[in-house]
């Protein structure tokens, strides 16, 4: 994909995963760490993609079922799902995801724009298309993912 010639600051490293059967990625910095399927507490009110909170070492981390929140079908979690444990600004905050794939590095020059065709929707959460001989995945950009409310909870 890219030339090792090339100078390594346009490089980045993403962590791929399925929801459902389609193939995502994010950028690796803003995991901090991937970790099997816990139950979570439901919360009254919460957005239906909100599947409650677990506790975290101590902290009360809110898990966002990535699938409904992408628009997909939503997951029934099970033992062989897991949770990547995202930092999104201070805010931490889990995603459901079905599987983690792999770790990769990419040049930025190959993020492909996301489709003109798209909803204004998907334009927000996708960052831009990879394509590679296997599959093609989707950027997320986790941040525009993460629900208002909770970005505003420290202000509340």
């Amino acid at each position: 994909m890219s030339d090792p010639a090339v100078s390594n600051n346009s490089l980045r490293e993403l962590v791929t995963f399925r929801v459902g059967d389609q193939d995502f990625c994010i950028d690796i910095m803003m995991v901090r760490e991937i970790r099997g399927w816990t139950p979570a507490t439901l919360l009254p009110h919460a957005p239906s993609y909100v599947l409650g909170v677990i506790n975290l070492r101590g902290s009360v981390v809110p898990i966002v079922d990535l699938a409904a929140r992408l628009g997909l079908a939503p997951s029934v979690p099970d033992p062989r799902h897991v949770i990547v444990i995202a930092v999104v600004g201070t805010q931490t905050v889990g995603f459901l995801v079905n599987a983690v794939s792999d770790i990769m590095g990419i040049d930025q020059a190959d993020v492909q724009p996301t489709p003109d065709v798209t909803s204004e929707v998907t334009r927000a959460f996708i960052e831009g298309v990879i394509v590679t001989d296997e599959r093609m995945l989707r950027v997320i950009d986790i941040k525009t993912v993460l629900p208002k409310c909770m970005e505003s909870e420290d202000a509340q």
